[in-house]
């Protein structure tokens, strides 16, 4: 699922349920001591799979730790985004000369909770998006922008080490392709000697769920 939106060189490990044998490895366990069982298992689930996806890169499995926003902390010469829903959890990473961040989001396809869309839209997203429902109305094309919006942020947050506000990002989607330009309403970071303006990502809707992905290249923002 994910793996398809995904560039060469980006391992993705994915599961629709919770594998019997993930387990936390020591560290991980303080994050979710009080968690309750869905989020636990959540949480185990994704570092599971971020653990193969470091395999498949030809890294030794080890810890992902929790920053200060609940952010994973990779290790050293690595990047990643993971994400879970209900029925889904995915980890993609890279190695960091390959890559300069990545994000990644799963949504179940279904409508956005009333009154969510006016705390996530840009202005401008508005009426893109109601001509958007007019001629494919098979996509609830709110959920993708929440999902498209995660996916940004994920990939921002790495690089930037600050916030992103759902409205600092105005996405405009191509209805004939999986395309999706992110345009960033704040300074960012710098990556290759330039400003980062701008993000492109990919996304798709499958069998009840929306995926959103969004990678930068080590020497292209």
């Amino acid at each position: 699922m994910i793996a398809e939106l995904m560039p060469e060189g980006v391992a993705v490990a994915e599961s629709f349920g919770d594998p019997p044998d993930a387990r936390l490895f020591p560290g991980e366990e303080a994050a979710v001591r009080n968690a309750v069982d869905e989020r636990r298992r959540e949480y185990t689930t994704v570092r599971h799979l971020a653990r193969r996806a470091m395999v498949d890169l030809g890294l030794p499995a080890v810890a992902v730790l929790s920053g200060d926003l609940h952010e994973p902390l990779w290790p050293s010469g690595v990047v990643g985004s993971m994400t879970h829903c209900l029925g889904y959890r995915a980890a993609a990473l890279s190695l960091d000369d390959r890559h300069a961040s990545i994000g990644i989001d799963a949504e179940r396809h279904a409508p956005l909770p009333r009154g969510v869309l006016t705390k996530i839209a840009f202005p401008a997203e508005v009426p893109r998006l109601a001509e958007l429902r007019d001629g494919h109305p098979e996509v609830h094309w709110e959920t993708l922008l929440f999902s498209a919006k995660e996916a940004v942020y994920k990939a921002w947050y790495p690089l930037a080490r600050g916030p992103l506000g759902f409205q600092e990002t105005e996405l405009d989607f191509d209805p004939g392709s999986d395309v999706f330009t992110a345009v960033l309403r704040r300074t960012g970071p710098v990556v290759a000697g330039r400003p980062l303006t701008r993000m492109t990502g990919r996304w798709f809707v499958h069998d009840g769920l929306i995926f959103s992905a969004v990678t930068i290249g080590r020497d292209a923002p």
